[in-house]
């Protein structure tokens, strides 16, 4: 790796690792993410009941109840307002409610943790505009990302594991980038783009991944293959997104949620929801 570009890309991460003292045993720590399985024996892996967030006496969030089933695929929608990114606050850590529970597995409290111990321990957040090291090579980048693992500083300065390379390499096939791993991510399309930046959260092997409006700015063909690759992601990892474009979300809904007003006004196929009355006034329009 180029070294007057990897000093660049040092700059953009935390001097140090977080601390997890406080954390709960094994989370974050050890092995892979909280270095025991998640207690998901009843199938749900995510738990997120009563929350409610006020900025300024506006209600973002309104007694939200949400479930997601380990390795589910969830699509959230609803209009401009209704609390879907003040949610996704929530759960990375962001924010903190007034009230209310989340809960990962049985177990986790997560709003007892930090953003970075949240990420380090199993849920991957990709925002809207990819964040990713332009001036870095689409190897280099998947490279970095595996600092998350391990002290920082210690992973830029020491070669890669036999297996570390071979966890690259499943991720470029896995995003559609194998033929780019030596090519440099600012010169990637913008779809392109999204899928690095998903890979590097692949990278840190996330349970569950939050996924902010993927294909908003894609080619029709780029659509078509995030569509293809959150479906693959389904069943090994829980994905949740949330999306605007109807036709992308038809693609890949198995069960959808529409928030309005900081609460779930109702859940189910994209048929259900789209014939709703209720959906139909608030968000789908007549």
């Amino acid at each position: 790796m180029n070294m007057n570009i990897l000093a660049h890309a040092k700059q953009a991460l935390p001097v140090k690792d977080p601390d997890f003292s406080a954390a709960p045993t094994g989370f974050g720590k050890d092995v892979d993410n909280f270095g025991k399985p998640l207690d998901t024996s009843k199938r749900t892996i995510l738990y997120v009941e009563g929350i409610t967030v006020s900025f300024d006496g506006f209600r973002a969030l309104n007694n939200l109840n949400l479930y997601i089933d380990d390795g589910e695929l969830r699509c959230i929608i609803g209009p401009n307002g209704a609390g879907k990114t003040t949610m996704m606050d929530v759960i990375t850590g962001k924010t903190k409610p007034d009230a209310g529970s989340v809960y990962f597995g049985q177990q986790i409290n997560l709003l007892e943790l930090s953003e970075h111990q949240i990420a380090r321990g199993g849920i991957g957040r990709k925002f809207q505009k990819p964040t990713i090291f332009e001036a870095l090579t689409v190897y280099e980048n998947l490279e970095l990302a595996t600092a998350s693992n391990k002290a920082v500083w210690w992973t830029l300065t020491k070669s890669l594991t036999g297996e570390q390379k071979f966890r690259i390499d499943e991720v470029l096939v896995q995003i559609g980038l194998k033929d780019h791993r030596y090519r440099n991510a600012g010169a990637l399309s913008h779809g392109q783009k999204q899928w690095l930046e998903i890979g590097m959260l692949l990278m840190q092997s996330p349970r569950v991944l939050l996924v902010d409006e993927p294909v908003a700015g894609m080619t029709g063909e780029e659509t078509e293959k995030t569509a293809e690759l959150l479906l693959s992601l389904a069943g090994k990892h829980s994905v949740i997104v949330v999306e605007h474009d109807m036709k992308f979300v038809r693609s890949i809904a198995r069960k959808v949620t529409v928030l309005h007003q900081g609460s779930v006004l109702t859940e189910g196929t994209m048929d259900q929801v789209q014939n709703d009355p209720k959906v139909i006034e608030v968000y789908l329009g007549e």
